[in-house]
């Protein structure tokens, strides 16, 4: 094991006794772990050390709550995320965003790449920018690669809002932001007018307020 290995070997589990049963704190934007690329994971951890680490962003993400998490986010550089997505209860919005229940599910070393050119943008926001919301344009649908937790290789098209989660997670590795891809001006508070614009299904309102294009 190199010094860099040992050196998150140790940062992971640092993170694990501090946080007992409980969650993690996730960093914020200004924080170097969500600039830096993440080290692929490459076993790193023994079994037991992963399956810890894992059941620590699942809670974390759950307890914000987000439907993902990445490893930068809780500053531990490595190439790992989980998602989960319960879906939403507005018949409306989960049609027109493609938003199906998405089950949890865990990420080593994903990757993604564009399947045909449809983007779709929709208002998102980041556990680790929060209190605001922007819109995204993002590919409508992608081709994930990658492994899940048992080492397993990941080779799959993911469409719709599960697909905008993958984008945005990945993105967490490479050192992005959403607001790194958003439209700057459609950038609002998560507050009454804010909350009303990301309510809609799709944010023509906003655009049409605020000033900005929709692809």
């Amino acid at each position: 094991m190199t010094d860099r290995d040992r050196a998150l070997r140790e940062l992971a589990l640092r993170l694990l006794d501090d946080a007992g049963a409980g969650s993690a704190p996730i960093v914020r934007a200004g924080h170097p772990a969500l600039r830096g690329v993440a080290v692929p994971y490459d076993g790193q951890l023994d079994d037991d050390e992963l399956a810890g680490l894992l059941a620590l962003l699942h809670r974390t993400m759950r307890a914000a709550p987000g439907v993902g998490l990445a490893a930068p986010q809780v500053g531990l550089p490595l190439a790992i995320a989980v998602v989960e997505d319960p879906g939403v209860a507005s018949q409306e919005v989960a049609s027109v965003r493609e938003r199906v229940p998405l089950e949890y599910r865990v990420l080593l070393n994903p990757a993604y790449e564009q399947v045909g050119d449809d983007r779709v943008a929709f208002y998102e926001g980041c556990l680790s920018v929060p209190a605001y919301q922007a819109v995204v344009a993002r590919w409508r649908a992608v081709r994930l690669t990658g492994q899940d937790e048992h080492g397993r290789a990941l080779d799959e098209v993911v469409t719709g809002w599960p697909a905008r989660i993958v984008q945005h997670e990945t993105d967490h590795l490479g050192g992005m932001l959403y607001l790194d891809r958003a439209e700057l001006r459609s950038l609002a508070a998560a507050d009454e007018t804010g909350l009303r614009w990301a309510s809609q299904p799709r944010p023509e309102l906003a655009a049409e307020a605020l000033g900005f294009p929709l692809p």
